[in-house]
């Protein structure tokens, strides 16, 4: 059945494929981050409240990717503690209804993440930005590591940043 009557149904089946094949090119860019949670030898380890975000040149926030923080305490007293990412939560936190949607998430254990923040991205204007993750935990520290990049990506691209104590190595790779 053609999708406008006013088509023929060959016509129509080989634009509908067309629509098809350039939603499918523009969603395929990439933008993943592989993040270490490292293992610290501490009296009382707490897992850390976790915030990744995207600013313009200027240091406003053009996304909220994800903020990880303890979102089983009762009474959503997790949210409490958000306010000790500081950037962050000066930047745009404190704006924002927790818990948000597609955005919190629950603290990760230790360890290697990768996380896929294409479809976040995706609307994303041409240009330079920053990544920024936050990382502050319990009877902790505080850090904040940030990496350059330029959307959308020319090529395929890995840029790594070494945290020095709350986050170990932080990965953005984007590609076309």
């Amino acid at each position: 059945m053609p999708v406008c009557p006013a088509l023929p149904a060959r016509l129509a089946c080989v634009c509908l494929l067309a629509s098809t094949l350039t939603v499918t090119a523009a969603q395929a860019q990439e933008f993943t981050i592989d993040l270490d949670i490292p293992t610290l030898q501490v009296a009382e380890y707490h897992r850390p409240y976790i915030a990744l975000w995207i600013a313009r040149p200027d240091n406003s926030v053009a996304a909220n990717l994800a903020v990880w923080y303890d979102t089983k305490l009762a009474d959503m007293e997790g949210t409490k503690w958000l306010k000790d990412m500081r950037q962050w939560w000066r930047r745009t936190g404190r704006t924002l209804a927790m818990p948000a949607d597609g955005i919190s998430g629950a603290t990760r254990p230790q360890g290697q993440h990768s996380v896929d923040f294409s479809d976040k991205v995706s609307s994303l204007p041409a240009g330079d930005y920053n990544l920024f993750v936050e990382a502050v935990r319990e009877v902790g520290g505080r850090e904040m590591l940030e990496i350059p990049f330029s959307w959308p990506p020319k090529d395929r691209t890995s840029l790594t940043v070494q945290g020095e104590h709350e986050l170990g190595e932080i990965g953005l790779t984007l590609a076309p």
